[in-house]
């Protein structure tokens, strides 16, 4: 299997901050050794889009990580279908955070916090990478 980005997935990269895309071009590299793909469904919007997407109840938030493009939102597809079962974001999540890991860059996954689960989320740490 060799993991190719779809024309989405492409589209969705631009205007990501360069940690993050490194973060999701070594991702993909894992998940292609793993056998498991992903499609990054969103990434870096603007102010008007986010304002859409807390509009239509998409978003909780108009300090979204995604404006900036320090986030991306991702699903597994599996057998060439969509999937949002845990299972397998958890497998792409753990991609991510072994290329995070590899290139000293952090990460957070949103299936990890605590009050709020996102497991399509994933973000630079605001720690490391405070919004703009």
């Amino acid at each position: 299997m060799t993991f190719c980005f779809s024309k989405r997935s492409l589209e969705n990269l631009e205007g990501l901050h360069q940690d993050l895309l490194e973060v999701v071009q070594l991702a993909a590299e894992y998940a292609d050794e793993a056998g498991i793909d992903f499609i990054v469904t969103d990434g870096c919007r603007t102010l008007e889009e986010q304002k859409a997407f807390v509009a239509a109840g998409k978003s909780r938030t108009m300090r979204s990580r995604h404006l900036g493009g320090f986030a991306i939102d991702y699903v597994a597809r599996v057998a060439g279908r969509v999937s949002y079962e845990l299972k397998d974001m958890v497998k792409v999540a753990d991609c991510f955070k072994r290329a995070a890991a590899k290139r000293r860059i952090q990460v957070v996954w949103g299936g990890d916090w605590k009050s709020f689960k996102d497991t399509p989320h994933i973000e630079l740490s605001k720690e490391k990478y405070p919004d703009v």
